[in-house]
């Protein structure tokens, strides 16, 4: 059997967005882009590099792109023409954009997400490419519980950046003996006696399963760091540590892969408003989120410093744009794919067994039985 996603029958090819098309080819284009204009859909590989995006044909080149060849897709903020000249066209009116083929749409059109300033990912073909995704979710967990491998999956990033969405859509379709959570609470004083790493290690993966940290050790980089919650000497520790600690993960045959979810402040903004107007979501903001509004700055300082560290060869940081929260789930998922070679173990179709036939038992009359109110 072939590997799904290593040229495989998993994840479908994309059809070319870049000067090359494929990422063994002898012409794919390394150097970095000198110059990126604004509206440029630019790619960022794993090592990166930037590539310049063309044309954008669609969601599926977007989406798949991430799968094929481990970039992630940004778009600058204003549109311009799909062309590689850097002067806008002295025709172009103002408040227009221009799409495929030269179409013209103005920036309130209803197919514009007014969030990115990219055609919208309909809910549609949203939940059809995220159910395709879901099966090869289960293709993966099914490789890992027979390979016996030790995923751990990192999500940080900024409060409402889109972590336990995208934590939601891995874990959906998957098995919680296989695939679980660990989202640990704030420490206790026992455990803030403790070695810092040790209540981390206790939710490590044991072989063949998969772990997803919502939030993790980073805390110390980040929000202790920024709301003083730890001491300048245990800052540096930490920093010193950290990257030797995932060393040691990584030599002990654990796959450690750490997210980075960026949302831009307009976005963040407008998320915490709707979740202060949904009674529903309104558990999701603490004290501690309202205050990260008021410390950017510092927070964006930390995240660079932590990323100077820890940003190392044996576990890089792979960075989300998660402005738009479908596009960067269908991102995430089909980048996770990219990064562990997996092998197809569906098992064939089952036959359903035929029921028992009745044998003379008597069940107990149902009026001794306590039922649940049919309020609906």
């Amino acid at each position: 059997m072939k590997p799904l996603n290593s040229g495989g029958t998993g994840l479908p090819k994309a059809p070319p967005l870049v000067n090359s098309t494929s990422r063994v080819s002898p012409k794919f284009h390394r150097r970095p882009v000198p110059h990126q204009h604004p509206g440029d859909n630019v790619a960022v590989l794993a090592d990166g590099h930037v590539l310049r995006i063309q044309e954008l044909r669609g969601r599926r080149d977007v989406l798949v792109l991430a799968g094929q060849v481990q970039v992630s897709v940004y778009t600058l903020p204003s549109l311009v023409p799909n062309s590689p000249s850097s002067t806008p066209p002295a025709d172009k009116p103002s408040g227009t954009t221009h799409w495929e083929s030269g179409q013209k749409r103005r920036k309130d059109d209803p197919s514009i997400d007014s969030e990115l300033e990219v055609p919208k990912l309909s809910t549609k073909d949203y939940d059809a490419e995220l159910a395709r995704l879901h099966i090869e979710l289960v293709k993966l967990q099914e490789w890992i519980r027979h390979a016996g491998l030790k995923v751990v999956v990192i999500f940080e990033g900024r409060d409402a950046a889109g972590k336990g969405g995208t934590i939601k859509r891995i874990t959906e379709s998957l098995s919680p003996r296989v695939c679980r959570v660990a989202a640990l609470p704030a420490p206790t004083e026992r455990e803030r006696s403790q070695w810092y790493f040790q209540r981390y290690v206790a939710h490590l993966p044991s072989a063949g399963e998969m772990v997803l940290f919502d939030r993790s050790w980073y805390n110390r980089a980040g929000v202790e760091r920024v709301m003083g919650f730890c001491t300048e000497a245990e800052y540096q520790e930490f920093m010193r540590s950290c990257p030797e600690f995932e060393r040691m993960l990584v030599r002990s045959d654990i796959i450690l892969v750490k997210y980075w979810f960026s949302v831009s402040d307009p976005v963040q903004e407008k998320r915490f408003q709707a979740r202060i107007e949904d009674p529903a979501r309104r558990w999701k903001l603490s004290p501690m989120d309202l205050e990260s509004r008021s410390r950017w700055v510092e927070y964006s300082r930390a995240k660079d410093e932590m990323f100077r560290y820890t940003d190392i060869k044996h576990a890089p940081w792979y960075v989300v744009n998660s402005d738009n929260k479908k596009r960067a789930r269908l991102n995430v998922i089909a980048h996770l794919l990219s990064l562990i070679p997996y092998e197809d173990l569906t098992p064939d179709p089952l036959e359903l067994p035929p029921r028992q036939a009745e044998t003379g038992y008597i069940r107990p009359p149902l009026a001794e039985q306590t039922f649940v109110p049919d309020r609906y």
